[in-house]
């Protein structure tokens, strides 16, 4: 069974464009290949979008050499980009883009959010692409809540969504670039949960709400915390000491290198500086995007 290595824990809140507060769980900047294949941790909200006649959230910018995956729980976000990728992702539906070789788009409350306004909360979760997959064609996936596959645990102790990867036979409908779990679990109080993971992956868990207790340990965990567990062993154990939500991720660690500035992320400084370069000559946007549903 994997242990708990540490607990990483970020407490400032901040916003980015009209999105607040965004707690910045974690990122690479401060726990380098500790992480990999993930790079980025955002928790937007909870909060609360007061009715309005403008478009709110992030503006046009650019992503090259990796994926944002967006998990929503509470209200509505509409993502366009330049290679015509987009959608409405409404709760319980899941935004799954592969920047890949570069998109410029923006994320903003769908129009009929906006006007009349409502609680919003959700993941944005970055995952690093292979170097030999960082500059294909862009693909954008909408899952919708529906085609995300919903296992109720046994005894009535809650649920896991698998969003990618596999649980008990069923699979998610993310398509992913290396093999990895990406889980949505809720566990009922005093109920015990274990979940599939492989000795040497990187695994990690983030607590959305309440507390819960590793096993064999009993090692506490606890809101708004990341659970990082060892890489030895196979599958993590909880018990719920309250209703838990959290997210599960666990996947095979790249073995690249990184090299990060803003939202591009490659394996050299030289190839940030051509990305930089491209946005400069108008050669940042290389193929249009696959699966849109625009």
């Amino acid at each position: 069974m994997k242990t708990l290595a540490f607990l990483h824990r970020n407490d400032s809140r901040f916003a980015v464009g009209d999105f607040y507060p965004v707690l910045s769980v974690f990122s690479h900047y401060e726990l380098g290949n500790t992480v990999s294949p993930f790079l980025l941790l955002d928790h937007l909200g909870p909060g609360i979008l007061k009715p309005t006649q403008l478009s709110k959230g992030v503006s046009e910018h650019p992503h090259r050499g990796f994926e944002t995956v967006t998990i929503m729980f509470q209200g509505e976000l509409e993502h366009r980009d330049s290679s015509g990728g987009g959608g409405i992702i409404a709760a319980g539906d899941v935004q799954w883009m592969t920047a890949a070789s570069g998109v410029m788009h923006k994320e903003v409350f769908s129009e009929a959010f906006s006007r009349q306004g409502g609680a919003f909360e959700m993941l944005q979760l970055w995952v690093n692409l292979p170097a030999k997959d960082k500059m294909n064609r862009p693909r954008y996936q909408r899952l919708r809540a529906d085609t995300i596959p919903q296992i109720a645990l046994a005894d009535d102790a809650g649920y896991v969504r698998v969003i990618a990867g596999a649980y008990l036979q069923h699979v998610g409908p993310a398509q992913v670039h290396s093999p990895m779990q990406v889980y949505d679990v809720f566990v009922k109080k005093g109920h015990r949960v274990q979940l599939p993971a492989q000795s040497g992956d990187t695994t990690l868990l983030y607590m959305r709400s309440r507390r819960a207790q590793f096993q064999p340990t009993d090692e506490e965990w606890d809101d708004h915390a990341l659970a990082v567990m060892s890489s030895l062993g196979n599958n993590v154990e909880l018990t719920a000491l309250r209703d838990c939500h959290f997210l599960f991720l666990s996947a095979a660690p790249l073995h690249e290198p990184i090299n990060g500035h803003g939202p591009f992320v490659m394996n050299s400084y030289a190839e940030i500086l051509e990305a930089f370069d491209d946005i400069k000559t108008g050669n940042f946007i290389r193929y249009p995007a696959e699966g849109s549903d625009a």
